[in-house]
């Protein structure tokens, strides 16, 4: 057994059960879970790691990312799709993505990881739903096994082509069977359920418009004959989406999610812009969670999210970074200042949404939404998951009055430490588990090649 000790913390933000937050605080950690929070001088004074933070940083639990592509990190910023909406670009992307390989799913898994884990993510959720040549789940597990990131792999499939009425290229979706069958070997290879699990597995059809009602239905029949394994896709995006539920079903795609089963608390939907006020009221009852990924909406111009409303009835909600081709970035402290602002502006009031509310909805918020109880707060018993900025930057220069809504106000680019599992995985802002030129070099490569 191996034991952490990090002291001297100028202010820690623990999201406990009273919120506190500390000040000259320390943190024991014991293997990988935390032992003991408190003052300095009350804790023990040596461990086999000690990292003294010498009164210069805040500390507060790890960011959870509640919706990710990460394979579209070598697709960002492409010309003809910088001014398209929803379904034009994704029209417009499908072909290049047809000439993805698995060496492309595990370099972009670990360029959109460190992206997240530079921003101060911990804790990850991605969806990938799309198979072409060699390309599986599996790669994209083993390169985050490898960086050392807490993942929730999504298994996502499309299986309606254009030649059946979705919106996918049909040399693009898959035969239901095959992906059923995989979904279940994915399960049963990699799940963990247990507390402190660095991985779990999600079933995630793409979409409403991309798969058959059966599959939808099937899907969430084995999620639910396995202990945690969630469900998890994208619904209500923009009215485009509405359009097409109205038309396809006759039903809306909250009616629609509900009349197959995706509703309560094993479920999450990821955009949810266009929720009507009694779908709000469903998922609250419900307890269906909502990722919510401000930046892609806005870039795509698909609406505002109304996350207030969902907060004021019980809508468990997180935050999202969607792909990097529709955001395009993986930064999730950035993430965070803008769901704050697009919140504000949503509700034309100031009063709608605090710094320490979008901190709760970035750490607590998304451990919610992805059913996790052992992550989100410093506290003994949880993870230790937790991350450390120097107070000392010029972002906060001037802000020394309230450091935590300094966090969202003057967001700084990236994290001083972050320890995973008890693990520290950035040292003095570098990452510790990957040679970071060569990984972008590689990342570059794989990008102008798919372009052909």
């Amino acid at each position: 057994m191996s034991t952490l000790l990090v002291k001297n913390i100028h202010t820690l933000v623990t999201m406990d059960r009273d919120r506190r937050e500390l000040h000259g605080a320390a943190i024991f950690v014991r293997d990988n879970v935390i032992e003991q929070v408190g003052l300095t001088s009350e804790l023990p004074q040596t461990a086999d790691e000690v990292l003294d933070l010498q009164d210069k940083h805040i500390v507060l639990p790890g960011l959870v990312n509640t919706h990710h592509h990460f394979f579209q990190v070598l697709t960002k910023v492409i010309p003809a799709a910088q001014n398209c909406d929803l379904f034009n670009w994704l029209k417009t992307l499908y072909p290049i993505w047809a000439n993805l390989t698995s060496e492309s799913i595990y370099v972009s898994a670990q360029m959109a990881a460190t992206e997240l884990i530079l921003s101060g993510c911990t804790t990850a959720s991605d969806h990938l739903y799309i198979y072409p040549n060699d390309c599986q789940l599996d790669d994209e597990i083993d390169a985050i096994q490898a960086i050392g990131l807490r993942f929730h792999a999504s298994r996502g499939s499309m299986s309606l082509g254009e030649s059946k009425g979705g919106l996918p290229p049909d040399r693009l979706v898959e035969k239901e069977a095959d992906i059923l069958k995989d979904s279940q070997r994915l399960i049963e290879q990699y799940h963990d359920s247990s507390r402190y699990a660095m991985l779990r597995m999600t079933l995630a059809p793409c979409s409403p418009f991309s798969v058959s009602t059966d599959l939808m239905r099937e899907s969430a029949s084995m999620a639910r004959s396995y202990t945690s394994v969630r469900l998890h896709t994208h619904l209500a995006e923009n009215q485009s989406d509405i359009d097409y539920s109205l038309s396809k079903f006759g039903k809306t795609p909250e009616d629609y999610a509900e009349s197959v089963g995706w509703l309560g608390d094993d479920v999450w939907h990821a955009h949810c812009v266009k929720l009507s006020d009694d779908a709000i009221l469903k998922f609250g009852r419900t307890g269906t969670g909502v990722a919510h990924c401000p930046c892609s909406n806005m870039r795509l111009a698909s609406g505002i999210a109304p996350i207030r409303k969902m907060l004021n009835h019980r809508v468990p909600v997180g935050l999202g970074v969607d792909g990097s081709a529709s955001n395009d970035t993986g930064n999730l402290l950035q993430e965070a200042r803008t769901a704050f602002l697009l919140a504000r502006v949503n509700e034309c009031d100031p009063t709608s949404m605090s710094a320490r509310d979008i901190l709760e909805i970035a750490t607590l918020g998304g451990a919610k939404v992805l059913g996790r109880d052992d992550i989100g707060a410093i506290a003994p018993n949880m993870a230790a998951d937790f991350i450390a900025i120097d107070i000392e930057r010029s972002q906060f220069a001037g802000a020394q009055q309230d450091l935590v809504s300094a966090l969202i106000f003057c967001p700084v680019p990236s994290v001083d430490y972050s320890f995973i599992n008890g693990r520290k995985i950035v040292d003095r802002g570098q990452l510790t588990t990957l040679d970071l030129p060569m990984l972008i070099e590689r990342t570059n490569k794989i990008a102008r090649q798919l372009i052909v």
